[in-house]
């Protein structure tokens, strides 16, 4: 079946569809991962986006539940050279395309990704549409430049849970809540690798219900779009500063960065993949990390005071992470749970269990 990608400054992709036979709308933007599209199809944080995947072959080792990051795909679409029919893999369940298809998910392969990606990084990500429903060239370019932008809208409450969700471990030393913004499901994981009992609670929960609770610490998760536009995610964060320790990844890195009175911006095309060069400014340790994120806080924005940089991005020395002065609050932009290292951020969640015995003490101490 004939698949078109059809961007909103007239740039068209023709190719073969391997997914559902759906028009899907959103911003196209380019992974560079080699592997891991299984946890990128399923990443709460791609809601509203089409991924291009750099790597050319997609799909040479099927699809295997155990390793979903969420309960289903939340992308909007996916664009590759060539799909691969074939999954060789012995944990293998299903193939990509039926997966797709179940989940309603718009794919296309058969176009050069290369140079998609090579127009992105000159133009910038863009609107776009995938659809094979409607080949009409003129007609598809219309409706991706007629379409809803990321900027200004908020798409966490599409992605966020609907109700508290208790996750046991095996110590429970910790009680930590989860703000649930699109977590991953690693993220879970990794705290109660570290002795976490965690209570994932809607991303609309006001500031004073989630320390009714009596948390040891509060994780602000992930998610997709637009920070700026999730005022009431913003206010619930400035509520909790000082008031329990806090660590933010990605999206809640720049809710914290919002709430501290900073500012964020859209980068041109953003960091999608599982290669961005992170630097510790603390110990001069560069870790390889996973990212996915379009925008960006402004630490020229924040007060220098209060607020110190602890990572940047070494490919455009953008802020990746960040420290309060003197409350136990910190959060880093890339994912520390997705271990594409394998294991090179991953003591930031044994930071956080420290941080939190050491509010445990001071607490005790007054």
């Amino acid at each position: 079946m004939d698949a078109i990608l059809a961007l909103e400054d007239g740039k068209i992709f023709r190719g073969r569809s391997f997914g559902a036979d759906v028009e899907r709308c959103g911003e196209v933007v380019f992974n560079t991962s080699m592997t891991g599209y299984q946890e990128i199809i399923t990443d709460p944080s791609y809601k509203g986006q089409i991924v291009a995947m750099t790597y050319p072959l997609i799909g040479n080792y099927g699809i295997v539940k155990e390793d979903d990051e969420s309960g289903r795909p939340f992308l909007e679409g996916l664009a590759v050279t060539e799909y691969s029919k074939i999954a060789s893999n012995w944990r293998s369940e299903k193939i990509l395309e039926d997966y797709l298809k179940e989940n309603k998910v718009a794919a296309i392969e058969g176009i050069d990704t290369r140079e998609l990606t090579l127009h992105i990084r000159q133009a910038g990500a863009m609107k776009a549409v995938l659809s094979t429903i409607d080949l009409d060239e003129k007609s598809l370019v219309k409706k991706a430049r007629d379409s809803e932008g990321l900027i200004g809208k908020d798409l966490v409450r599409e992605v966020t849970g609907k109700r508290e969700i208790f996750f046991e471990g095996g110590k429970n030393k910790y009680k930590v809540v989860l703000l649930d913004c699109g977590a991953k499901s690693n993220i879970v994981r990794e705290l109660i690798k570290n002795g976490c009992r965690v209570i994932s609670v809607p991303a609309g929960t006001p500031a004073e219900e989630i320390l009714s609770e009596e948390p040891d610490g509060v994780l602000l998760s992930n998610g997709p779009g637009d920070p700026a536009a999730v005022k009431y995610v913003i206010n619930t964060t400035a509520g909790l500063i000082g008031r329990v320790p806090i660590f933010g990844i990605c999206l809640g890195h720049q809710m914290l960065g919002l709430a501290l009175g900073g500012r964020t911006y859209k980068l041109k095309f953003g960091h999608h993949g599982a290669n961005q060069p992170v630097k510790d400014l603390k110990t001069g340790k560069v870790s390889i990390t996973v990212q996915n994120h379009g925008f960006c806080v402004d630490m020229g924005s924040l007060n220098k005071k209060d607020i110190e940089m602890t990572h940047i991005n070494l490919n455009d020395n953008t802020l990746e992470g960040m420290r309060h002065k003197k409350l136990p609050v910190f959060s880093v932009q890339f994912h520390p749970e997705a271990a594409p290292g394998p294991h090179d951020a991953v003591y930031l969640f044994a930071e956080f269990t420290d941080m939190m015995e050491n509010w445990r003490a001071k607490k005790k101490r007054h």
